[in-house]
């Protein structure tokens, strides 16, 4: 019994090590499995792949980037999502940040704008007046004489002398005299005299008188300034005839000038503050009084008339004066608004990107619309944006460059579609062309067959120091004194003789600028100033060694190589005897960021 009790236990405890064993064994492997699907749980996820420096370009699988050579490094594949669009352009808060990317929520608002509106004080046409003479005769004397004189109502302007007014007054006095003659004749006499502008104090006084007066003086019929002067004295003048322009300022005009697409902005009534640029601190209040119905066909402007007081004389014709309006669209029903900055147009279309809503992303979707009205700093939306809608404000160009590369649809390809790359954000293809074009293509053709070969080793021989130049500044190194002198020193002996022709001013044009810019050179001490100043000193080096050829030591190859982001983005080229990019722009910063553009043989 004994025994079977022993045995038992025995099994038992095999029993418990075997169970114990096959645990450590099978939760061991489960722990590998489980690292190994989450490993592979990593890999699958690490869908996407993206620039540092340009995080709108993203793909499928690793490579470089076609903007900078760059590299690229997985992108947290928390932007897939299952719902998306095909023309979704998925970025990561870190891609946000970088690209500056803002946005805007639409809402219905009543559109207003403030319009500057330029002008310049102007008489008012309604008080302009011709002093004229009803009565022909000869200036004798002229009381006022220069333009610009300020004259009031009865002012005496000049004296006459007329033999028409002679014989006139010589009939008033003989049917006065007369006892006979009837009231009738009497006051046919007077209004003779009446109808060439006497007054009844005039006529009264040469009845007193009893004198036929040979001279009379003319009398001002209006208050201003005289604005022209028609007569000198001495001059014989004619019934009708204008004796002086007279403008009276107490009220003038403004008139501003407003452009065709402002004019829906503009109503009768609106209020303006004007200022004007000679009472410089004061600001006049003024209100739209008439609006031209017509415009200038040259000017393509309507002009926008105010009415001010002007008792004190402060505004003087042509001054030149600034009127703001702010004035709202005359629109039934509020519309939707959006910033300027967020509209990107084409000419034939306007485009928008709105953020996807509901995504565990940031995500943008290209969609065009229908602008209205130009509101100031927004536009007026007539379609294709409804209110609440989240769309982009700020760094709109980088989500289109983004969508362009990646195949979707974009503001120059609405089809979708793969669009060639190797272009550089805010930089297109054309600009860049146009920068190959500047460097690849010059003005002289010169046939390199006639070159000597002992021209051309002379300049491998300075292109030798100009890489040792290019290597300090890939480094990082502003101490390159040595070797601006090793360049001009080799650069002193190449033999300008040996070129003849085109290839001679060819080189002369570009021994100038060399000089130039290793004198600057060897001034520097600032690694960016060295950078700008190695930016000229390529172009000219690279540019005539095209166009007359170049011997390598060793008969190596001379790489064109070209960074789109150096001198902010404009581009530059330099000069290299490897393919692999090292770029001397920004050293270790960017140091992969370049292409091959050309080998120079």
């Amino acid at each position: 019994m004994n025994k079977i009790i022993k045995n038992k236990w025995v099994v038992i405890v095999l029993v418990l090590f075997v169970g114990i064993a096959i645990g450590k064994f099978l939760g061991g492997g489960n722990s590998d499995k489980v690292e190994e699907v989450n490993q592979l749980s990593e890999v699958e996820t690490a869908q996407f792949w993206t620039c540092s420096m340009h995080p709108q370009i993203q793909q499928d699988g690793p490579g470089s980037c076609p903007l900078c050579g760059m590299d690229l490094i997985p992108l947290d594949n928390g932007l897939s999502s299952d719902e998306a669009l095909p023309d979704e352009v998925p970025m990561s808060d870190a891609a946000m940040k970088l690209a500056e990317i803002q946005t805007f929520i639409t809402k219905l608002e009543s559109p207003e704008k403030e319009l500057r509106l330029l002008g310049k004080v102007k008489a008012d046409e309604r008080l302009q007046f011709s002093q004229v003479i009803h009565f022909p005769g000869r200036i004798e004397k002229l009381h006022v004489n220069f333009t610009g004189e300020k004259v009031r109502k009865g002012q005496k302007l000049a004296t006459i002398y007329s033999a028409e007014l002679v014989t006139a007054q010589k009939e008033l006095f003989e049917v006065l005299k007369s006892l006979s003659t009837s009231q009738v004749l009497v006051d046919a006499a007077r209004n003779k005299l009446k109808q060439w502008k006497f007054t009844d104090e005039q006529i009264s006084g040469i009845e007193k008188s009893g004198k036929v007066q040979t001279e009379v003086d003319i009398l001002s019929d209006y208050s201003g300034y005289v604005m022209m002067r028609m007569v000198s004295e001495g001059d014989h003048v004619k019934e009708g005839q204008t004796l002086f322009q007279i403008t009276d300022l107490s009220k003038v005009w403004l008139l501003f000038e407003a452009y065709e697409n402002d004019l829906p902005w503009i109503k009768l009534g609106d209020a303006l503050s004007i200022e004007v640029r000679s009472i410089p601190g004061k600001l006049l209040k003024g209100s739209v009084a008439y609006i031209d119905p017509f415009l200038n066909p040259k000017t393509r402007v309507a002009y926008v008339r105010v009415e001010l007081p002007n008792s004190k004389g402060l505004l003087k014709p042509d001054m030149f004066a600034t009127g703001i309006v702010k004035s709202k669209l005359s629109v039934n029903e509020d519309v939707i608004l959006v910033p300027k900055s967020a509209v990107l147009w084409t000419g034939k279309r306007s485009v928008v990107y709105v953020k996807m809503p509901n995504r565990a992303h940031n995500s943008f979707l290209y969609r065009e619309v229908i602008l209205g009205e130009d509101a100031g700093d927004f536009y007026i939306i007539v379609d294709g944006l409804v209110e609440g809608e989240e769309i982009a404000s700020n760094g709109v160009f980088k989500i289109d460059a983004a969508a362009q590369l990646s195949g979707k649809k974009s503001m120059m390809n609405p089809s979708g579609g793969k669009s060639s790359s190797g272009g550089h954000a805010g930089m297109d293809m054309g600009e860049e062309d146009g920068m190959k074009d500047m460097v690849m293509k010059p003005n002289v053709t010169v046939d390199r067959t006639k070159v000597p070969s002992k021209f051309r080793k002379q300049l491998g021989e300075v292109v030798d120091q100009y890489l040792l130049l290019k290597d300090k500044l890939v480094g990082d190194n502003a101490a390159i004194q040595d070797e601006v002198k090793a360049i001009q020193f080799f650069l002193k002996r190449v033999d300008m003789n040996l070129v003849m022709g085109d290839a001679h001013k060819v080189w002369m044009t570009a021994l100038k600028s060399l000089d130039k810019d290793l004198r600057l050179l060897s001034k520097s001490v600032n690694i960016g100033e060295q950078r700008s100043i190695f930016l000229t000193l390529s172009t000219a080096l690279s540019d005539v060694s095209q166009l007359l050829g170049v011997v390598m030591k060793e008969d190596r190859s001379l790489y064109l190589e070209y960074c789109p982001m150096a001198d902010d983005n404009k581009g530059g080229y330099w000069l290299s005897t490897e393919e692999k990019i090292q770029n001397p722009y920004f050293g270790a910063k960017m140091l992969k960021c370049g292409s091959v553009k050309q080998v120079i043989k």
